[in-house]
């Protein structure tokens, strides 16, 4: 048996303590999780700073960069459950194909995403509103990132592969020096810096596909230079039949999970633009802010998925129910921090954002009621994440749907008709509740099923 594949056959996610294996998997994800919501956070910061217009654009553009990270991170969750699957069931041949595949499918996602800038873009933003200057800055925005979407397809793929394999560290060193480039050449591009001329949106997009592709580098380097349990070779990036259908069975679903959060922020958008534009910005500071409490959760994530479906293809049952259960504790734990910080701090939240007496007015209970979404959201993502690493993303599928399209957008819209827009935020912790019953129920059914 060669070197490779004895550590492979030793992997610690078949072997190290759970406790001390989920620790190790996603301390570094949840950390350069951190840093990613923190760049939101200033970036908008950054934008706020120009006018209330130009921070409308940008949340404008949301729902679209939204569905391109779907794309990229559902590929992403695909690849990664093959890639863990056929590592714990020792298939190094099928491993080493789908790490390759990675690459062909990043560019291909790229490359439908330039389509998309030429041909959809200011016809998206005239969908939201009618507000001239918003639409012209967030045309302006909304084509550079997508035509420089390339380094975020191919970090995302890169970064995949590395927590594949239980190397979390280095996907944080990835995330967080893109990040990390991305909150520093904000100001400078932004505001005009160091000879730079000023910029305003266009400079933040700019920031932003730099730090994307330095991060993409890095990314790489790293897969080819440490991580010893796959092998990347340009050869092999055609992919075949099994490997496509295997990848995007789970994919599909997940890219659709995350594709429909761009519809509702989409429609949402209609809804508030119904009452103000202040309220659509106010909307958009809520999603950067609530990144900060969501991501550890999807760094959580990050590192469990790998271990569910490492030992769901060793067949290890105990290991799976461990890693649930802890996954599940922790992401509770971590979202009522969330709940108690929007419940005493809004006004401090909204302040960062030079916030307006108007947006103050209108923000301040909107995260109060918002916010109490975050008691089952925990719950909620954890499971739904359960079923995409073992392989059953249509439950994932399923309950995202009956959220965001079945529940959230219908309560909106009626509770909308009444006036009072305090009442539309309802609409979040109303479809929490229901997600929180779908998901019960499926993760009972999927545990008889597997017979686990």
């Amino acid at each position: 048996m060669s070197s490779v594949a004895t550590e492979i056959k030793e992997n610690k996610m078949g072997t190290m303590p759970v406790n001390k294996l989920l620790v190790t998997m996603s301390v570094p994800m949840v950390i350069s999780m951190l840093v990613q919501a923190l760049y939101n956070i200033v970036d908008s910061a950054f934008v706020a700073q120009i006018s209330e217009n130009a921070l409308s654009a940008v949340s404008l553009a949301f729902p679209m960069q939204n569905f391109m990270i779907a794309v990229g991170a559902g590929t992403g969750v695909g690849v990664n459950a093959l890639l863990s699957k056929s590592l714990g069931a020792k298939k190094f041949d099928t491993a080493n194909k789908t790490a390759s595949v990675s690459l062909f499918l990043a560019v291909l996602n790229w490359l439908f995403f330039i389509l998309i800038a030429f041909v959809f873009t200011k016809s998206f933003l005239r969908g939201q509103t009618d507000v001239t200057e918003i639409i012209q800055d967030g045309e302006i925005y909304l084509r550079i990132v997508l035509f420089g979407s390339f380094g975020i397809f191919l970090q995302v793929a890169m970064e995949r592969l590395l927590q594949a394999t239980g190397r979390t560290f280095e996907a944080m060193i990835s995330q967080g020096i893109g990040a990390v480039v991305n909150i520093i050449l904000d100001p400078i591009f932004i505001f005009g810096m160091f000879g730079i001329p000023k910029m305003g949106v266009a400079g933040a997009a700019i920031a932003t596909i730099f730090g994307q592709m330095i991060g993409c580098m890095v990314a790489l380097y790293l897969n080819l230079k440490r991580n010893h349990e796959i092998h990347i070779d340009i050869k092999n990036v055609l992919p075949n039949k099994y490997i496509l259908k295997k990848i995007y069975t789970v994919a599909i679903p997940s890219i659709l999970m995350i594709s429909i959060g761009s519809i509702m922020i989409f429609c949402m958008n209609r809804i508030l633009d119904g009452f103000t534009s202040t309220a659509i910005a106010v909307f958009g500071i809520y999603f950067k802010l609530q990144s900060f409490i969501f991501m550890p959760v999807f760094g959580l994530n990050n590192g469990m998925i790998p271990i569910i479906a490492y030992n769901y293809g060793a067949r290890n049952k105990l290991r799976i129910h461990q890693t649930i259960k802890m996954s599940i504790i922790a992401a509770v734990v971590i979202m009522f921090a969330g709940f108690a910080i929007f419940q005493f701090l809004p006004h401090k939240l909204l302040a960062m954002f030079k916030a307006s007496e108007n947006m103050i007015a209108i923000g301040v209970p909107a995260l109060r009621i918002i916010s109490f979404s975050f008691l089952l959201a925990g719950y909620n993502i954890v499971t739904s994440s359960v079923f995409q690493a073992l392989g059953n993303g249509i439950y994932s599928l399923l309950i995202s749907v009956a959220r965001q399209l079945v529940v959230l957008l219908p309560a909106a819209y009626l509770l909308a008709r009444f006036g009072e827009l305090n009442q539309v935020w309802l609409a979040f912790p109303i479809a929490e509740i229901a997600a929180f019953a779908l998901c019960s129920l499926f993760l009972a059914r999927t545990m008889k099923k597997l017979n686990f």
